[in-house]
């Protein structure tokens, strides 16, 4: 029996070099993403991206922790009970 659960993932990312390190991040993880909404909100400097994933909660979590090691970004997660 699979222990995959659903999650959505939101990025904040408050240095625009971080971009770069954020997107191949996601690449490599592009298995296990649904989807993706990237929003950049120029008058303040930062972009937010939301992403929905349906993985183990061991490979949810290498993921925002591989995201949230990146200098200038924040990460959060809500993932689901089933």
């Amino acid at each position: 029996m699979e222990n995959k659960r659903i999650a959505v993932v939101a990025i904040v990312i408050d240095e625009p070099e971080a971009v770069t390190e954020v997107n191949a991040t996601l690449h490599e993880y592009s298995g296990i993403i649904i989807g993706r909404m990237g929003l950049p909100y120029k008058e303040r400097g930062i972009s937010l991206i939301s992403v929905a994933l349906d993985a183990e909660p061991d490979v949810i979590s290498a993921f925002t922790g591989r995201i949230g090691q990146i200098n200038g970004v924040s990460v959060k997660a809500a993932i689901s009970k089933k």
